[in-house]
């Protein structure tokens, strides 16, 4: 055996069994998903499958890193500090993300439901501008768009999503630390149960 086949060998079993994982939620066979065991599972073998990632990853723990983003309309807004205080669920998305899509009226539900102290959920669209504002002009939501470009070292990468998977959504508290990650749509009454621990 080669040095290195070792280690091209782990890496491809590490990819076979996220796939299997995913397969088996996306068959929505996703009660161990669903929890909170699962997750960190799920996201621990991203870790391991992809490749260094070009930016620094925060974790569960971590204080959430600043990220300067753009509004929809071209305005700069700087995360955590716009909501300092606040517990921020940011939830990363795409137009052409079919799960994405399907969880934003919960997600939507779930922003209306928070008042000036709740949560405050915040979309990041790794899409571009115009097909995000197509989208929301047919799909409109209560809560902030920002829009970040998708790649090896967007926003979702720093903030844990190595993968690239959608959608991905953030938990961080109002003292600006990752309280939870999640990869994948949110159920129909999921979000207030996971946004609330």
């Amino acid at each position: 055996m080669k040095r290195g086949t070792g280690t091209v060998i782990a890496v491809a079993l590490a990819a076979g069994l996220l796939g299997a994982v995913v397969g088996l939620w996306r068959q929505d066979f996703n009660p161990l998903l669903r929890t909170e065991t699962g997750q960190r599972l799920l996201l621990e073998a991203a870790e391991r499958a992809a490749p260094p990632a070009p930016v620094p990853v925060a974790r569960r723990g971590d204080p959430m890193p600043g990220l300067a983003l753009d509004r929809l309309d071209g305005s700069p807004i700087a995360l955590p500090a716009a909501y300092r205080g606040r517990p921020l669920l940011i939830n990363f998305w795409a137009s052409w993300c079919a799960p994405c899509v399907e969880e934003m009226p919960e997600l939507d539900r779930f922003a209306r439901s928070q008042g000036p102290n709740g949560v405050q959920v915040v979309g990041i669209a790794l899409d571009e501008a115009d097909a995000v504002r197509a989208f929301l002009g047919r799909v409109p939501v209560v809560y902030p768009i920002l829009l970040d470009r998708p790649g090896p070292a967007d926003s979702s990468v720093r903030l844990g999503n190595v993968r690239g998977v959608l959608p991905y959504t953030v938990l961080v508290d109002g003292e600006g630390r990752i309280v939870r990650q999640k990869i994948g749509p949110f159920a129909r009454g999921e979000v207030t149960g996971w946004a609330a621990r």
